[in-house]
């Protein structure tokens, strides 16, 4: 673990409900509206957890995935 403080400007965000490993189908939809938006993706993406994985099912588990873009 590391702890890292940066600036990320304007991003694009889902919710993603369910476990970390069915994440794929909405990082996808998060590239849909990237590319359908006029907007280009920048850096990485990253996740918040809003669930403790110890102590919620993992098909409750919420992630906001994150990506910070800019106009094309």
């Amino acid at each position: 673990m590391r702890l890292e403080a940066f600036t990320e400007g304007t991003v694009v965000e889902v919710l993603h409900l369910g476990p970390y490993t069915s994440e794929l189908p909405s990082i996808q939809k998060l590239d849909d509206y990237i590319s359908g938006h006029s907007l280009k993706a920048v850096g990485r993406h990253h996740e918040i957890y809003l669930s403790d994985p110890r102590r919620t099912d993992p098909a409750k588990l919420r992630t906001l995935l994150r990506h910070p873009v800019e106009k094309v």
